[in-house]
């Protein structure tokens, strides 16, 4: 019997005014999955999660989430889904404890529920001992693992997290994903994030790359970095076009350059590789300078150049793809 997803897209656009943010994507998430987008800030991620949430209304397309319109049946998408905003949205003036009753009476979720799941969620995430305290006092790490506890708190069968460790160090970045990790298997519920972390998309079952508004790679996150190679070599020289004249001319390779200007030659043996490599430079022109020379195996970063052309910055915001203005109204209804 095959299991319908609990997401389902299909030509998804989103414009606003003359720029389109999201550019017809398609895709399903499945029942129980961490489920990524991965992009650039500014790519659409956000957009698209502002529109599968209803805090955004598609220009054209079609989703459903939990079987339910995104355009037709709002109230039951919304009762359905938990979300983690971008930006922090505990009331700091409330106790951890007072935000998950607030968050209770929004969703009608009974008192007695509302007890015992929130000391069952606040002991998952190591915050049973500070729910009293006031939520100004908590550190970035406390206050995102409270939100979590928040939107899991009505039972919903998708949990949104839109960028869900952005401004955090590495260390709580991984204690976070340690805690969402144990979430889902206990709860059972499915994941669906943005990110613009690699170490983080990694965590996903799947990924869709998205980029300037289209999904442009799609898979788990082996199945696209066999996309790249066996092996990635880096070289720096002191003239890469020769050496890149040199690849393609005598070994018939083709090599592309990355954001630090090292040149990127994908092959499926580097260490046999490299030694024929040098041999070629010093046959061809002795006068070329090898610097440096990296073997390493392909990441989502090399995937992400190798789909784009370029590496994802995470300077490139764009306002437009900002939900916060959208927050009031969704809280609202």
């Amino acid at each position: 019997m095959t299991t319908r997803p609990v997401i389902e897209v299909e030509n998804l656009m989103r414009k606003f005014g003359d720029l389109t943010a999201v550019d017809g994507v398609t895709f399903h998430v499945n029942p129980g999955e961490v489920f990524g987008f991965l992009g650039p800030n500014g790519a659409g991620k956000t957009t698209a999660i502002g529109m599968l949430c209803t805090l955004l209304r598609p220009t054209s397309g079609l989703a459903l989430v939990n079987g339910f319109d995104i355009r037709t049946d709002q109230a039951r998408v919304r009762q359905s889904i938990g979300l983690i905003f971008q930006d922090p949205s505990l009331d700091d003036k409330l106790s951890g404890r007072e935000n998950l009753k607030f968050h209770a009476m929004l969703y009608d979720v009974p008192a007695d529920v509302l007890v015992k799941r929130s000391e069952q969620l606040l002991d998952m995430v190591d915050l049973s001992e500070r729910a009293d305290e006031v939520a100004m006092h908590y550190s970035g790490g406390m206050k995102r693992r409270l939100e979590i506890v928040r939107g899991l708190l009505h039972r919903p069968s998708v949990l949104f997290l839109d960028e869900p460790t952005l401004g955090l160090d590495p260390q709580t970045r991984l204690h976070i994903w340690e805690y969402l990790l144990t979430l889902r298997e206990r709860e059972g519920v499915t994941m669906f994030m943005t990110t613009h972390y690699m170490e983080e998309a990694e965590h996903c079952d799947r990924i869709a790359i998205i980029d300037q508004g289209k999904i442009v790679g799609l898979g788990t996150p082996e199945a696209l970095k066999g996309m790249v190679g066996g092996d990635v070599v880096t070289v720096r020289t002191d003239d890469n076009d020769r050496v890149a004249a040199m690849m393609q001319q005598s070994l018939g390779i083709e090599t592309r350059i990355d954001p630090e200007g090292g040149l990127i030659i994908e092959t499926s043996h580097g260490d046999q590789f490299i030694p024929e490599m040098m041999r070629v430079i010093g046959e061809c022109d002795e006068t070329v300078h090898v610097n440096s020379v990296h073997l390493r195996r392909p990441t989502l970063e090399d995937v992400f150049i190798k789909l784009t052309g370029r590496a994802i910055r995470e300077q490139d915001f764009d306002k437009k793809d900002d939900m916060r203005k959208h927050v009031r109204l969704w809280r609202g209804r």
